[in-house]
């Protein structure tokens, strides 16, 4: 009965915990760079030529949803004209899934390039 208190405390411990050493890391390097005189700009750069989020979300998200339809039309036809049974679908909408998840990285790379 006592673990299951603990559990809790020490899950949010743990989150406080990785992102305190990530702020506090970034904030020490930042600092030290300042200090050796580098321009503050240096911190935004990386942040002028890439693609807004919801560019990258949506075009993710499509390609997704493109590759599950895909993947249960390809499924539908696997289960009507071969003996695979019905095991075919999730393999089948998975595996499409992830292959339109591959080229929804291939195209936001592009995205940010352009």
């Amino acid at each position: 009965m006592g673990s299951e208190l603990i559990i809790i405390p020490v899950i949010f411990a743990a989150i406080f915990g990785v992102f305190y050493l990530f702020f506090s890391t970034r904030n020490k390097e930042r600092l030290a760079l300042i200090e050796k005189g580098a321009d503050a700009s240096i911190f935004i750069k990386g942040k002028q030529n890439t693609a807004p989020i919801w560019k990258v979300l949506i075009l993710n998200l499509a390609l997704l949803l493109m590759g599950i339809g895909l993947g249960t039309f390809i499924a539908s036809i696997l289960y009507n004209f071969t003996s695979l049974g019905e095991d075919v679908y999730p393999a089948t909408i998975f595996f499409t899934a992830g292959i339109g998840l591959f080229f929804g990285f291939k195209m936001t790379k592009d995205l940010d390039k352009g």
